[in-house]
């Protein structure tokens, strides 16, 4: 017998050959979230009646990588991995202009479209796998360090406490982090009214190295020296060691809630990320989300666009997108999605933080463009953190170095357009 999304990926890719126009879309998904995008891809190509479908590809099967598909799930950021190199994208608003369908973009929250567009405001992907930063706590090591898990730590300062707490009652890893440069550079920086970037173009550089960025990696490096936090790498290992109850806090997305909620037991607790309550004018709800979007690859027909455009139209209907936050935990895209959840959502708190977050309007410079030497940047930023996990710089040594080497690479990307 084959499993149920066994099923839905032979009627997608090997049960019979449909007529009209076929779109490869790859994806690195797996587990639910994949089985959710094969359910709606079906549905979708059911909706075609044979003028062309949806066709997956993960990226896992993918044997030459520089074979491009149509369309691809990711982040810009990871295109070295997708395709061996960094492909050209059509801009979402392009594809559906062409295709006649219609977009209105300002259905979008806020937050949401400030990630995909571009410096001008238009959007140029599908937002469909943004996540936020948000602490995870394990509310059963908090009772066994005396902690209260219902208020959990709203400040770095009261993370100290937390943490300090947990090592005293035996837990070796009390706090860690996934996507570290995001999360504790990036939206730290933003909380605070510290923008990513100062100036435009050829004029623009990253500001990196301003006091609260400063402040908080060398706290950071001082909770790494008394075991208080550990660094696990710059991606996603984090979250193995806090869902195997190695760590008793993480930073980490918003999306994994939907993972480890369903785990039998796991005594999971969920807060917003923390803040500095001694830094003037903190605005801790200024979030950057971030993820993957369906980006539409250049270089192809006209009718494969407007099928691309049927398919962006139908991402972004109500029942769709909840259907598809229900099966995986990304953000709603619209304001609608956020009103069809409210109905039967598992993680009320959850949407309301989403609700909030979202509606707020764009951060502006907060944060670079798809495009514009962001992946780059980040790996930058990684780089010279280690140098402080290493002990070997301070943190305004590394930040300063790290701004500096951003900064040339914004303004070689902007000198090449």
């Amino acid at each position: 017998m084959l499993s149920r999304l066994g099923l839905i990926v032979c009627a997608i890719l090997a049960c019979g050959t449909a007529a009209g126009q076929d779109l490869l879309l790859r994806h690195a998904l797996e587990g639910r979230a994949q089985d959710a995008l094969a359910t709606l891809v079906v549905r979708f190509n059911d909706e075609q009646k044979g003028k062309g479908r949806v066709v997956l590809q993960n990226l896992s099967t993918v044997e030459d990588r520089h074979q491009l598909p149509h369309m691809a799930l990711l982040d810009p950021d990871d295109s070295i991995a997708f395709f061996g190199t960094r492909p050209r994208f059509r801009p979402l608003h392009e594809v559906m202009k062409e295709a006649g369908e219609k977009f209105d973009q300002n259905r979008l929250l806020p937050q949401i479209a400030d990630t995909v567009d571009d410096l001008a405001g238009r959007v140029q992907a599908v937002p469909v796998g943004l996540v936020l930063p948000v602490l995870y706590f394990n509310q059963d090591a908090f009772r066994k360090a005396g902690l209260d898990p219902r208020k959990p730590p709203a400040t770095w300062w009261e993370v100290q406490e937390a943490a300090g707490k947990l090592f005293d009652a035996g837990f070796k890893c009390p706090l860690t982090s996934s996507r570290f440069s995001w999360i504790h550079l990036e939206n730290v920086s933003t909380q605070h009214g510290e923008p990513l970037l100062s100036g435009k173009g050829k004029d623009g550089r990253v500001a990196m190295n301003s006091l609260v960025n400063v402040k908080h990696i060398a706290l950071l490096a001082s909770w790494q020296k008394s075991f208080y936090f550990h660094y696990f790498g710059p991606g996603r290992e984090a979250d193995r060691k806090f869902a195997a109850g190695e760590c008793a806090m993480l930073t980490g997305e918003s999306v994994l809630y939907s993972e480890l909620a369903r785990v039998p037991g796991f005594p999971l607790g969920i807060a917003e990320l923390p803040h500095y309550d001694d830094i003037r004018d903190a605005r801790p709800a200024d979030l950057l989300p971030d993820g993957a979007s369906v980006w539409v690859l250049a270089g192809r027909k006209k009718e494969e666009y407007r099928l691309a455009a049927r398919f962006a139209t139908f991402l972004l209907r109500p029942e769709v997108q909840k259907e598809w936050v229900r099966g995986t935990g990304y953000l709603p895209m619209t304001r609608e999605a956020i009103d069809a959840l409210k109905t039967d959502s598992a993680a009320p708190e959850l949407l309301e933080m989403a609700r909030k977050r979202l509606s707020a309007s764009k951060l502006g410079n907060a944060r670079t463009k798809p495009g514009s030497g962001r992946s780059r940047v980040r790996e930058i930023l990684n780089e010279e953190i280690e140098f402080v996990w290493g002990n070997t710089k301070p943190a305004k040594e590394a930040l300063d170095t790290a701004m500096r080497r951003a900064t040339d690479v914004l303004r070689r990307d902007a000198n090449q357009r």
